[in-house]
């Protein structure tokens, strides 16, 4: 199951880099990208816009090092789940660290989702993409039908739609994050229930 050493471990302090990247994703959120320049976020970090420079060249720079990230995480469960037997209980660990990476790129995701025309621009929607039909991928077997092919992508999508495009305001983050992953696990065992009924039938 889920590796517990670096849960118990104290938080590291962030480095300069990511404490560049939360102020820029900050005000991106605040002012929206094209109105915030690197002037602003070294002023808002309280440093010079050379030491800005020593980490980010420019302010696309520090918008693609965001989906970078993204995808260094997905890829890191996407590598577990592949050298790991194709079971439903495995299916089911992936999707709950998946909802963990999903939670923690939560600001990205939303900047993602709020920024197309500048996502384009930076080309890196295929990044987002990518991922997905990576992990959706390990959800289900090449000879599946297309109902647990639909319900599989669905359970990826499921989580995303729920912590970025789904409008509630009075759930806590835990609360969203444990229905949006009982939905999405409940969809692979339907599948899991729909292929076990047909075995037994023939």
């Amino acid at each position: 199951m889920t590796e517990s050493p670096r849960e118990e471990r104290a938080p590291k302090p962030p480095s300069t880099r990511e404490r560049i990247q939360q102020t820029a994703i900050a005000l991106f959120s605040e002012h929206g990208y094209e109105h915030t320049s690197l002037r602003e976020i070294a002023e808002q970090l309280g440093v010079t816009k050379a030491a800005l420079y020593y980490h980010f060249k420019t302010k696309e720079d520090i918008a693609a090092s965001f989906f970078d990230s993204y995808a260094e995480d997905v890829d890191r469960i996407c590598e577990w789940g592949e050298a790991r037997p194709r079971t439903l209980d495995t299916r089911r660990e992936l999707l709950r660290r998946y909802a963990e990476v999903i939670r923690s790129h939560v600001p990205v995701l939303k900047f993602m989702q709020h920024n197309q025309a500048a996502l384009t621009r930076l080309d890196r929607g295929s990044i987002f993409r990518k991922r997905q039909k990576r992990l959706h991928a390990l959800l289900v077997d090449k000879d599946d039908e297309l109902i647990d092919r639909l319900r599989a992508w669905d359970a990826v999508t499921t989580m995303y739609s729920a912590w970025i495009t789904y409008r509630g305001t009075i759930d806590s983050e835990q609360e969203l994050r444990e229905a949006s992953l009982k939905i999405s696990i409940g969809l692979l065992e339907a599948n899991d229930a729909r292929q076990a009924a047909e075995r037994s039938e023939d």
